[in-house]
């Protein structure tokens, strides 16, 4: 079932999700790889338990029905299932985050999905922007 297309205004990037009902996932399969952002939240570092350590992560993604996917994910959530974000990475490579929360926001533009996903510490890499500089003083 197709779910959405957007063209990429105010710096969000176009994506084509998709998702699939017997595979409880959320799948991009059009447009760039999506941009994770660390999470800040509190209650997202709550979640973080189990064995391994996973990084809580934040991104944004457009469609065209974010409450369908919401309910999708909610739907996986009260039967105690999973439900993971599937998409390429720069490489071209396929990954899999599973998601712990997600939120629709309706804009002019159209819906922006928020996923906060589980991304393995080992995969993460933290880039700083030039706004970051003045705060470089701060973890030195």
């Amino acid at each position: 079932m197709v779910l959405g297309l957007q063209k990429q205004s105010q710096g969000l990037s176009s994506f084509f999700v998709v998702y699939s009902p017997s595979m409880e996932k959320i799948t991009i399969i059009e447009g760039p790889p999506p941009v994770f952002e660390h999470a800040n939240d509190g209650w997202a570092m709550s979640l973080n338990e189990g064995p391994a350590l996973s990084v809580p992560a934040l991104t944004r993604l457009r469609t065209f029905n974010g409450r369908a996917l919401i309910e999708r994910c909610y739907r996986a959530w009260s039967t105690k299932s999973q439900i993971h974000l599937h998409y390429r990475d720069d490489m071209g490579l396929e990954q899999t985050a599973p998601i712990l929360a997600a939120r629709n926001v309706k804009t002019e533009e159209g819906d922006v999905l928020l996923l906060w996903v589980y991304m393995q510490r080992d995969s993460v890499e933290y880039e700083l922007d030039a706004d970051d500089d003045d705060n470089m003083d701060d973890l030195i």
